[in-house]
């Protein structure tokens, strides 16, 4: 921008004395002024690109001092670094001999691998070892150690060569323990440990000491006992040997509770809470439910294994029990100076039974007494007495809670909820899991507990649904007549999905019970003595079905008090409207035209059961059916006996009531609608009776099976008219 140059000396204001020089004056401050406008305007035009240029120079200033700090930052670390490379300097001489170790102990573990110089070769390895990780796993060992021969970084090295070396001391440890070569086993026993490997030497130990389990000794020692001793020789040597499986299982009993947590877990199932199967007012919301208690996962998990435990424990006493008795029969007075034994005494002292128990076998054979005085079956007893029995019925609660709360209804025809299905796919679980224990005790205790269990918590929960249903707090004659209607139809259906639920649940009970005794697991599980007793018990829980039925016939009956029974009192009134069978022959050819009686009868009934037959479970619409025809007939004889009869009429009568029986006999698939309708056929047979012939006489002589009293027949009799 050109800047105006300097103005002349201008004369004073005061010596300006004609127009013209004033003019003159005038004109030179204007051209001053009007160029003073233009380098202000050009000042001011260019001024924002100087403000943007200074603010980007100001948003540069924080960027530079991080700049500096981090060099200052940069600077240290140089510093640290330099000394730290002065420090290592002198220690790299050092790791060069430790890396030269490392190489050759790597090279001398793959020769003597060759030679099959196992101890040699394990020292090599422990030797290797021993170098501190962080030198071994180090960036420079990484970078010097690995040759053409061995490529790998030294921790990957030095790991393949104990991951071979644990191969071939297991394969050589199950030689030798199936070799039965006590000299070798130890041997590699103990190369497990000096390379690392201490977890999979005991684990090998482990399944060399399970194979010398106590049914194995029995099986193969007692042959050479027997023969060197004599028979029955064999139980005090057995008795030896329970002594210390007491002391395994207890120790194996003390370590599993404490990994478990199970005092824990047996606190945390205290004073359950069960949102959906508490009361109402006791209920405190779903996020209560699901808080409180352990994870039923966790508890399934730990169920199951004492479950095995315990069936462990029962298939073990149950070989000793059949082969130890083979060996008493043979010998029973030497097999009864053992049970004597000094060992078995120590035994049966040392051993408390648990005060819950019954004793399954008399105790008057030796083995049995033996058997049933070991610690290990007061521990199993004390075990499922303890853990077994409350966590499953907690187990089980917990299950029957959660089908309720998260109940949906599914797409089955007729309609249901998923609870009868999910309920009954655990108790599947619950008592295939039961019989594995092998304890007829347990087996008497919890068929009970399951018992009651779902007579509360099943069946009991779902008359609590039905009961809210139509409870009086429920119904409220609120809203439009549409409105009443479609609630009336809601509610009605729910009932009856209940009541569906409950003949499921029925259903399901029967079937599971009836499968369970079919299947081989009560005998392969239970000894011979148990088997009877085991099946008694899980027959019981058959009687869960008379309790669902009960339930149900009350549901039924409350759904049709509730629905149908203000129906039924007017139908037959309806029905009978301007109906007379007062009949001669004109009458009577038009009421055999109009054929009202059964007609209205058909249009009133189709009204009643209307959604019913498509709702109802089969044996559910059975029940409701019934009641309704036990309901419908009561009122219909006390109408006929109020009317009075022709031979006309009285044919028309039976010809109205036997088609109304047919029809209702096509609404089932069961056959017992005739049945209920018998007072009726026999009120027709007497009015059909000729009026010549006595009714006292007929009633005696005829040989039907009368409902009717005598009195009665004499009543229907006289409505007759000639």
């Amino acid at each position: 921008m050109a800047n105006p140059s300097p103005p002349a000396t201008r004369p004073s204001a005061r010596t300006l004395t004609t127009l013209p020089a004033i003019l003159t004056s005038l004109s030179e401050i204007e051209a001053l002024e009007s160029s003073l406008s233009a380098s202000l305007s050009n000042l001011l035009a260019s001024q924002q690109p100087i403000i943007d240029s200074l603010t980007r120079l100001q948003s540069l200033v924080p960027h530079v001092d991080e700049l500096t700090v981090d060099a200052n930052l940069l600077a240290d670390k140089v510093g640290a670094t330099a000394q730290t490379a002065t420090r290592v300097g002198g220690r790299v001489r050092a790791l060069d001999e430790e890396m030269r170790r490392v190489k050759e102990a790597s090279e001398r573990v793959a020769a003597v691998t060759e030679l099959k110089d196992w101890e040699t070769a394990t020292r090599h390895c422990a030797r290797a070892m021993a170098v501190p990780p962080e030198i071994i796993k180090g960036p420079f060992a990484e970078s010097v150690v690995p040759t053409p021969d061995l490529p790998l970084p030294p921790s990957e090295t030095l790991q393949e060569a104990r991951e071979k070396l644990l191969r071939i001391f297991r394969v050589e440890f199950d030689k030798a323990s199936q070799a039965r070569d006590s000299a070798n086993t130890s041997r590699f026993f103990k190369l497990f440990p000096a390379i690392g490997w201490e977890k999979e030497g005991l684990e090998a130990y482990s399944g060399f000491v399970v194979d010398l389990s106590i049914a194995l000794i029995v099986d193969q020692h007692q042959p050479v006992v027997e023969k060197y001793y004599g028979s029955g020789k064999m139980l005090s040597v057995v008795a030896r040997l329970l002594q210390e499986c007491d002391r395994v299982v207890g120790g194996l009993i003390e370590s599993w509770e404490e990994e478990r947590q199970m005092q824990r877990k047996i606190q945390d199932i205290q004073n359950p809470y069960f949102s959906a199967l508490a009361p109402q007012p006791q209920r405190r919301g779903t996020q209560a439910t699901e808080e409180d208690g352990p994870d039923s996962r966790e508890v399934d998990k730990v169920l199951t294994e004492v479950a095995g435990l315990a069936g462990r424990w029962a298939l073990f006493r149950r070989f000793l029990t059949e082969r130890l008795k083979d060996d008493h029969e043979s010998n029973p007075q030497s097999a009864e100076g053992s049970a004597d034994d000094d060992d078995v005494d120590k035994t049966t002292e040392a051993k408390t039974e648990p005060a819950d128990t019954t004793k399954l076998e008399t105790k008057t054979s030796p083995e049995v007494e033996l058997i049933e005085s070991s610690g290990c079956r007061s521990m199993v007893a004390q075990l499922i007495s303890t853990y077994y029995i409350p966590l499953e019925t907690w187990y089980l609660r917990s299950v029957i809670d959660k089908a309720h709360r998260v109940s949906t209804p599914d797409s089955s025809e007729p309609p249901q909820t998923t609870t009868p299905d999910d309920v009954f796919y655990i108790l599947k679980l619950v008592i295939s899991r039961l019989l594995t224990t092998g304890s007829a005790e347990c087996v008497d205790r919890m068929t009970g507990v399951i018992g009651g269990i779902l007579e509360r918590d099943l069946a009991g929960v779902i008359r609590r649904k039905m009961e809210d249903i139509y409870s009086p707090s429920a119904q409220t004659a609120r809203g439009t007549a549409a409105q009443r209607e479609k609630t009336e139809r809601e509610n009605r259906n729910a009932f009856i999905i209940q009541l569906n639920d409950l003949d499921v649940s029925s259903a399901h009970m029967e079937t599971l019970i009836k499968n369970v005794l079919a299947s081989p697991q009560i005998q392969q599980n239970f000894l011979d003595a148990d088997v009877a007793p085991t099946q008694k018990h899980v027959s019981s829980m058959l009687k869960l079905t008379s309790k669902f039925q009960s339930v149900l016939k009350w549901g039924v009956e409350q759904l049709f008090n509730q629905l149908a029974r203000p129906k039924l009192r007017s139908l037959v009134v309806e029905v009978y409207k301007d109906v007379s069978y007062m009949l001669d022959d004109d009458s009577y050819a038009s009421a055999e035209y109009q054929d009202v009686v059964r007609k209205r009868f058909v249009k009133a009934w189709d009204g009643l059961v209307d959604g019913f037959k498509e709702t109802f479970t089969e044996r559910n619409y059975r029940a409701f059916f019934s009641l309704a025809v036990e309901v419908l007939v009561r009122p219909w004889e006390k109408h006929i006996l109020s009317m009075r009869f022709t031979e006309l009429g009285a044919i028309r009568f039976d010809k109205d009531l036997r088609s109304i029986t047919a029809y209702l006999s096509t609404q089932t698939a069961f056959g017992d609608t005739r049945e209920k309708f018998l007072r009726l056929q026999q009120i027709s047979t007497i009015l059909n009776l000729d009026l010549e012939e006595d009714p006292d006489e007929f009633y005696s002589s005829s040989g039907i099976s009368w409902k009717l009293s005598q009195n009665e027949a004499r009543v229907v009799a006289s409505l007759r008219v000639s």
